[in-house]
């Protein structure tokens, strides 16, 4: 039976710019991007950024980038401070980072293609970033219990049982598994390419046993039936057939984690902390978490040593000598 195709909707509603004096140098930055090798995920997060920054510089009356001073961005980053979400809360201070770093990188650019005299940015201070783990955090049991909801005895719950495994096997991001494709993953090997990571760097990784399996079952009994177009070469395909989007990924992983009765904030990536906590836990280096998880800087991989330093806590104290309980330190004080 033919399906309809879905309406898939990968991005979110653009700030209308195109008529801002801004607009032709947006347009020139973001293909200069794209032709040194950055990936359309992030020209595609620049560009909203930017286009967020120029509608607010032109309800100040900031008509063209020579107009802007570091003044200009001071009273924007206090903008962002002040800001707030719909259910009230503040921007995090990571998200205030991003958006200023991507103007400071803008700027710089602007100035080294001669379309402005000095760079305003290169002297904007950024908020401090804490680099911490997420407050929600899944523990084995959760795992074990999250694996279980997928109706394995249908094609989709088996491909999203495959789904889950592979980002708790591999610690992978969602835009990386939607962007997988079927010549990435090796089952013979147990190897996974991962092509289009942070930076658009690629990095090979462990499949884990487990994963596999279920890899296995998805490619050779249920992918086919899901498919629709003889020439798509996307791992992971939904109902209709095409390709995910990460934000499709992102709510197959709400609804199992709802579906569990789990209470927690977010998706995907408390997968991929959990791989890494879980793993530390057991022992593993933490360059090899930094390995898997794909970072650059090993401070980014350290936080995850927080939970850890935890679990060594329960362990001393249930096996260190000098550990009193207390009430045997009442007793001996009496």
């Amino acid at each position: 039976m033919l399906r309809k195709k879905k309406h898939d909707s990968r991005f979110s509603r653009k700030v209308k710019i195109e008529h801002s004096q801004f607009y032709p140098y947006l347009q020139r930055f973001l293909e200069h991007r794209l032709v040194r090798g950055f990936s359309e995920q992030t020209n595609h997060r620049f560009d909203s950024v930017l286009r967020r920054f120029i509608a607010w510089s032109e309800e100040h009356q900031y008509q063209h980038p020579q107009d802007i001073t570091r003044q200009i961005l001071e009273a924007f980053q206090r903008h962002l401070f002040y800001q707030r979400k719909p259910d009230g809360q503040p921007l995090a201070v990571s998200s205030q980072v991003t958006m200023l770093s991507t103007i400071q990188v803008f700027f710089k650019w602007l100035a080294k293609q001669d379309h402005i005299l000095y760079n305003p940015a290169s002297e904007l201070e950024l908020p401090k970033r804490h680099k911490n783990l997420p407050r929600s955090m899944l523990s084995e049991d959760d795992v074990k219990t999250l694996m279980n909801q997928p109706d394995i005895d249908t094609p989709e719950g088996t491909r999203d049982r495959a789904m889950l495994e592979l980002f708790y096997s591999c610690g992978i991001r969602r835009h990386e598994l939607a962007a997988l494709l079927l010549e990435h993953l090796d089952l013979q090997r147990l190897v996974l390419i991962v092509k289009r990571g942070k930076g658009n760097k690629e990095r090979r990784l462990p499949v884990g046993d487990c994963a596999a399996q279920w890899l296995e079952k998805y490619v050779n009994n249920v992918r086919d039936e899901l498919l629709d177009d003889v020439t798509e070469r996307a791992l992971f395909l939904t109902d209709y057939g095409a390709p995910f989007s990460h934000n499709q990924v992102g709510q197959q992983v709400k609804k199992y984690l709802k579906q569990a009765e789990i209470e927690v904030t977010g998706s995907c990536h408390l997968l991929r902390h959990a791989m890494a906590t879980h793993m530390l836990e057991r022992g593993a280096d933490i360059r090899f978490i930094q390995a898997m998880l794909g970072h650059e800087d090993l401070n980014t991989t350290e936080i995850y040593t927080k939970v850890s330093v935890e679990k060594l806590r329960e362990v001393h104290t249930a096996t260190h000598p000098a550990t009193i309980p207390v009430n045997e330190a009442n007793t001996e004080k009496s």
